[in-house]
C-alpha cells in the first residue's frame, strides 16, 4: 500500500461555493519546527459536474499563467460554475517566490519530478500530491508554462500525444476549443517524469503551452489564457456557451521529433542566424557559438536537422555545451 501525501488542506473539495486557502506542506526546519509551505488553492464548485483543474507556476519562472489564475480566483464565482474549478497558481511556491525554474529548496524541477515521493523532497511531495490526489479528481488538466528566463517561445497553447488514442483525441478537441492561434500537438513522446505524462495516466487530457518567455510578463499570453479558459469552461459544460469569447482562427502545428531541436556544440556565446516565426530548412545555419576567451578561434557553427519554423529560441546569450538553442515545428 503506498504512503499517503504529508501536504494537507482545509479546503473541502466537495462543498459547494467559493474557497480559497493553502495546500500545507509540512516543511520543518531550524527557524520553523513546525512549519509548512502554503501553496495557494482555490476550488470554486456549484453542484455536480465535470472538474477542471488549472495550473500554474510549476516553473516558477514563468509568470504568464500564474497572473492569469491570480485573475480568474479573484473573478469566478460560484454562480457561473456548474461543477468545479480548482484553481492552483503557484503550485511550485518556492520556486514561484524566487522565480526560478527549479525549486531553491532541493533545486530539484517538478515538472521532471513525477510521480513524486511522498517521504521525498519538498519539490517530490508535491508531484506525489498532484499525481495522486489531484490528477485523479480532474476530467481535464491545463498546465500553464511559458519559456522562463532561459527562453524566448512564439505564444502558443498545446497539448501532447498520449498512449491512449482517446486521451489523446479529447485532449486535441480542447486545444482546439482553447481558440490559441498557434496550436502545438507534441509528438516528441510525453517523459514519464512530465505532468503532462502523469495527468495522462490517469485518463486526463492535458493541455500545456508556453505563454511568453525570456522572464518577461508577454501582455499576449495573459489575455490568450483568460480567453481560453473561457472557452474550455464552456466546451467541458462547467460555464455558459453564451459567456464563452467568439472563436479565433487555429493554426494547429506539431513537433514530430528530437530532429527538430538544435543543441549547442560547445560553450561559449551563441549568435542566432534566424529570429522566431522564421521559415528554415534542413542544414540551414542555426548560429555560431563564439569564444571570447580565444577571440582567435573561428566560431563553431549549428545547423537545423528539419525543415520547419523556429517556434523557439534561446534567450540567454552564453551557453553550455547541451543547451537547446533552438527548436522548430511544421503545420499538422
Amino acid at each position: 500500500m503506498s504512503r499517503p501525501s504529508p501536504i494537507w488542506t482545509e479546503l473541502d473539495w466537495e462543498r459547494d461555493g467559493k474557497q480559497v486557502g493553502t495546500l500545507n506542506l509540512p516543511y520543518s526546519i531550524t527557524r520553523s519546527a513546525y512549519g509548512v509551505i502554503a501553496i495557494p488553492a482555490c476550488v470554486v464548485k456549484n453542484g455536480a459536474g465535470p472538474t477542471l483543474l488549472l495550473m500554474a507556476g510549476n516553473h516558477g519562472d514563468e509568470y504568464e499563467g500564474q497572473i492569469a489564475l491570480a485573475k480568474l480566483i479573484r473573478a469566478l464565482e460560484p454562480g457561473a460554475v456548474q461543477g468545479r474549478v480548482i484553481v492552483l497558481p503557484a503550485i511550485n511556491l518556492p520556486a514561484a517566490l524566487a522565480g526560478t525554474r527549479v525549486s531553491p529548496l532541493d533545486d530539484r524541477n517538478l515538472n521532471r519530478a513525477f510521480p513524486g515521493d511522498p517521504a521525498g523532497t519538498p519539490t517530490l511531495q508535491i508531484a506525489h500530491f498532484l499525481d495522486s490526489v489531484m490528477f485523479p479528481m480532474a476530467d481535464q488538466v491545463c498546465d500553464l508554462h511559458s519559456g522562463g528566463s532561459s527562453l524566448q517561445y512564439q505564444v502558443f497553447a498545446s497539448t501532447h500525444q498520449s498512449a491512449d488514442k482517446a486521451v489523446t483525441e479529447r485532449g486535441l478537441a480542447a486545444l482546439r476549443v482553447f481558440g490559441a492561434p498557434l496550436s502545438v500537438f507534441w509528438q516528441t513522446g510525453s517523459d514519464l517524469s512530465f505532468a503532462s505524462h502523469a495527468a495522462m495516466k490517469h485518463g486526463t487530457p492535458y493541455l500545456g503551452g508556453e505563454y511568453g518567455g525570456s522572464g518577461a510578463v508577454s501582455r499576449e499570453g495573459v489575455a490568450l489564457i483568460g480567453r481560453g479558459i473561457k472557452r474550455l469552461m464552456a466546451h467541458m459544460g462547467i460555464a455558459d456557451k453564451a459567456t464563452a469569447p467568439p472563436d479565433e482562427p487555429v493554426r494547429m502545428v506539431k513537433v514530430p521529433s528530437r530532429d527538430h531541436f538544435v543543441y549547442a556544440p560547445e560553450a561559449g556565446l551563441f549568435e542566432p542566424a534566424t529570429e522566431l516565426g522564421e521559415t528554415v530548412q534542413a542544414g540551414q545555419l542555426c548560429g555560431e557559438v563564439h569564444f571570447v576567451d580565444n577571440p582567435a578561434r573561428v566560431p563553431v557553427p549549428c545547423h537545423f536537422k528539419a525543415d520547419g519554423f523556429v517556434i523557439c529560441k534561446r534567450h540567454f546569450g552564453r551557453v553550455e555545451r547541451g543547451d537547446c538553442v533552438a527548436h522548430l515545428a511544421i503545420d499538422a
